[in-house]
């Protein structure tokens, strides 16, 4: 594999791997682990960065006319990395609640 479809599951497994961790964040929230809830961000800050690294490597070959075709995979990769996104945005949202739950 390479090209194209390795950049695709390079974004795939990143942003998957972040997604995971802002679920995970949420949980520990959810149990009053704010602590370990901010970490699993952190990690999947980490996670997500790699992902985005990748799409702005495609983004950067097709402002050059390197980049080819659209593919279904392509389009996956960044559904997932959208999906991630917004994860990120209600796990700090779910843990904002959570600790005003707690007050």
């Amino acid at each position: 594999m390479e090209g194209l479809e390795l950049v695709c599951f390079q974004i795939i497994s990143n942003v998957g791997g972040a997604r995971s961790c802002f679920i995970e964040a949420i949980q520990h929230a959810k149990v009053g682990d704010y602590e370990k809830a901010e970490a699993s961000i952190s990690e999947g800050e980490k996670f997500f960065t790699e992902g985005h690294h990748a799409h702005a490597k495609l983004i950067q070959q097709e402002a050059n006319g390197e980049l080819e075709k659209v593919t279904l995979l392509l389009l996956h990769a960044e559904d997932q990395l959208m999906s991630a996104e917004a994860f990120k945005i209600l796990a700090n949202e779910f843990i904002d609640v959570y600790k005003r739950l707690d007050k």
